[in-house]
């Protein structure tokens, strides 16, 4: 018996094939044929992928518990799926971020873009942190940490599996150390120096994605007063700072956030220029506002708002209250960026939220009327992290930067 006779098969019903004949990465379980072989299978075993009607199509992850029920793993149903396949995938992904990137500071795989669905790898020069999102990428986590030790000799590997969405696998959260130490970690970014908690911090510790937005707003805030509203360590304001913003202020409810930020102010030489605030920024924002503040570059890049489809309806009407609070306090001539990383939020209702916000938000000086905007740029995330073109749920993160006359 071959390799690929002995794996498990897995078949989709009749007629529910279309979506995964057209390349989608994902198989829900609606689409597949749950006999009491299938729902005995442990969460995370690599299966063959069959239509009712016998054509192949690939290697899976496969979790009889989990709405998305298979994840594509290789064309190739007998495919090893060993240490030396992601050894494979990883030098893939590591060729095309040494090409976008001269320093080794980026998200290194980006789940299903990369031909690793589930899984997020960010590297902090030696350092990684490794995030396994689906019971197929915790079951082959030693593979991964193999492959990673053999392609990078890293000083330490952190696993940061404390995404929520690990429940919908049946998988608990958890940060540990895998390998090695992470202690003094740090992520360089466009000419600066953030210290890094991997152990401790948010995410995998610092957000790749907003790296082009941050350089596109810094470029605007020479000799500006400039709010950074949650701020998380500080990567929008004190970028700001470097590029000669007159005085920062950095607002998070976080004081362990905060911390990280006053030492990367202080890393890059900017302490001087850099306040931190610690409150809710919602609450902070609304306050600032009645109190008369005004600052020549706003920054308001929330959390997800919307963590389910459901909660699309209350996002919406939450971006438009802080596009209109942050609107607020925009000096005239000034600028706003804001930002929606909540996937279950498109692209055009998060404008459509923030144009409704900013047009009622009251200027100073103009007897409450609205403030005018031109939209200067549109975007989401860096090129470290691709998008898979059958997967608009990668398309998470949109990124508005307006200037308000």
């Amino acid at each position: 018996m071959t390799a690929s006779q002995d794996r498990p098969l897995i078949r989709l019903l009749p007629g529910r094939d279309r979506r995964v004949k057209a390349g989608h990465p994902w198989a829900f379980s609606n689409e597949i044929a749950m006999t009491p072989a299938a729902r005995a299978l442990p969460p995370g075993s690599v299966v063959r992928l069959e239509g009712d009607d016998g054509v192949r199509h690939g290697a899976w992850h496969f979790n009889p518990h989990s709405l998305i029920a298979a994840r594509r793993l290789d064309a190739d149903p007998a495919a090893a799926c060993d240490a030396a396949w992601f050894r494979a995938r990883l030098a893939d992904a590591l060729a095309l971020r040494e090409r976008l990137f001269g320093a080794p500071h980026y998200r290194l795989v980006h789940a299903e873009a990369d031909g690793l669905p589930g899984l997020v790898v960010d590297r902090y020069g030696d350092v990684l942190a490794v995030q396994a999102n689906t019971a197929g990428m915790e079951a082959a986590t030693p593979h991964i940490v193999a492959a990673l030790t053999a392609l990078l000799a890293p000083r330490g590997i952190v696993a940061r599996n404390d995404a929520g969405v690990r429940a919908l696998e049946g998988l608990a959260e958890e940060t540990r150390l895998l390998q090695g130490d992470a202690a003094g970690a740090v992520v360089e970014e466009n000419g600066l120096r953030f210290p890094v908690d991997l152990l401790g911090g948010q995410k995998t510790g610092w957000f790749f994605d907003q790296r082009e937005h941050r350089a596109r707003v810094a470029r605007l805030a020479a000799g500006a007063s400039v709010l950074d509203a949650f701020c998380h360590t500080g990567g929008f304001g004190i970028g700001c700072a470097a590029a000669g913003a007159a005085e920062v202020t950095l607002l998070d409810r976080s004081e362990h956030a905060l911390a990280t930020a006053r030492e990367a102010a202080a890393m890059n030489g900017v302490a001087d220029r850099v306040t931190v605030l610690r409150a809710e920024a919602m609450e902070a924002l609304e306050r600032l506002g009645a109190e008369g503040r005004r600052f020549g570059v706003v920054i308001a890049d929330p959390p997800a708002f919307a963590k389910t489809r459901k909660d699309q309806p209350a996002a919406l009407r939450a971006y438009g209250k802080l596009a209109r609070m942050a609107a607020t306090l925009v000096a005239r001539g000034g600028f706003l960026f804001i930002a929606s990383c909540s996937h279950h939020v498109g692209a055009g209702d998060f404008a459509d939220a923030v144009a409704w916000g900013v047009q009622r938000a009251s200027r100073q000086g103009r007897g409450g009327q609205g403030r005018e905007a031109r939209i200067l740029h549109m975007g989401g995330a860096g090129p470290d992290h691709p998008l898979h073109p059958m997967l608009p749920e990668s398309q998470y993160l949109k990124g508005m930067l307006l200037h308000l006359p």
